[in-house]
């Protein structure tokens, strides 16, 4: 590997799109970068480096690459089962608010999820009011979860009455999110290395999936920077193969380890 080539590559990352490359694992980097000099049809690190400090386009390409957008609705059904027969009732029982995070949203599917099971469960709970906060690094990504049109293979975990009630499918075959769902989502752009939260007083953080390429210092600083925004109380989903490192388990308590679901200590 040209190592020169690849430091000024990672330098020009982190001047030009405030990234700081130290909080991933450099095998990760080197295979978003190549993939992005594929794409360019760049062969060298000292080439896309050039491409990189002179191209604003290929900068916002680069930051989105490092975003994995794979997902669905209900991805995960134990997770979101566990949230909805155990979590939200508990915090029902102490509060007639409630705010959730969802912390690197991609394409929406994670907090539209949220808003279908929430307005399912007004039924129970018809005077609780319910705000989804959702956010994503990858300015294209809130774009489309925004825009809430999505193919028919993200919703095949989903019920037929539940799109049907959900969704209005377009002429092209696609299915638009219905207003009654958007209506519960604030969605917006947000760096998880900027050490802040979107907002705070949150009675459930749900990160899943996006810290597996952190290295493990970046994994504690995020677990750091959830624990005060959360109320007390308050829940943190993780996503099925991360865990709590050592350093910030006294931070939280575990409610259903094998789900991933921590609770804020101090309760």
């Amino acid at each position: 590997m040209d190592t020169r080539g690849f430091q000024s590559v990672l330098r020009t990352i982190e001047s030009k799109l405030s990234i700081q490359c130290e909080n991933y694992k450099q095998d990760y980097l080197e295979r978003r970068i190549q993939s992005r000099m594929r794409i360019s049809k760049v062969e060298s690190y000292t080439d896309y480096n050039s491409l990189l400090l002179s191209s604003i386009t290929e900068q916002e390409a680069f930051r989105n690459a490092l975003t994995i957008n794979v997902t669905k609705f209900w991805r995960d059904p134990e997770v979101f089962d566990l949230i909805k027969r155990d979590i939200i009732p508990e915090i029902r029982r102490r509060k007639k608010k409630i705010r959730i995070w969802s912390a690197g949203c991609a394409t929406g599917e994670e907090p539209y999820t949220l808003a279908l099971m929430v307005y399912e469960a007004r039924i129970l709970y018809p005077d609780v009011e319910v705000t989804i906060f959702a956010s994503d690094i990858d300015r294209e990504a809130i774009k489309k979860a925004e825009t809430g049109i999505y193919l028919k293979k993200a919703l095949e975990n989903l019920s037929e009455s539940q799109v049907r009630r959900h969704f209005d499918e377009q002429q092209d075959g696609t299915f638009l999110v219905k207003p009654h769902l958007r209506d519960f989502i604030k969605f917006s752009w947000h760096d998880l290395m900027s050490g802040k939260a979107v907002t705070n007083y949150l009675d459930i953080i749900l990160c899943r999936n996006v810290t597996i390429y952190f290295t493990e210092k970046q994994k504690d600083e995020l677990a750091r920077i959830f624990a005060p925004a959360l109320a007390e109380g308050g829940y943190y989903v993780m996503g099925k193969t991360e865990y709590m490192g050592r350093d910030v388990e006294q931070l939280y308590e575990p409610f259903n380890p094998i789900q991933k679901v921590y609770r804020k200590k101090g309760v």
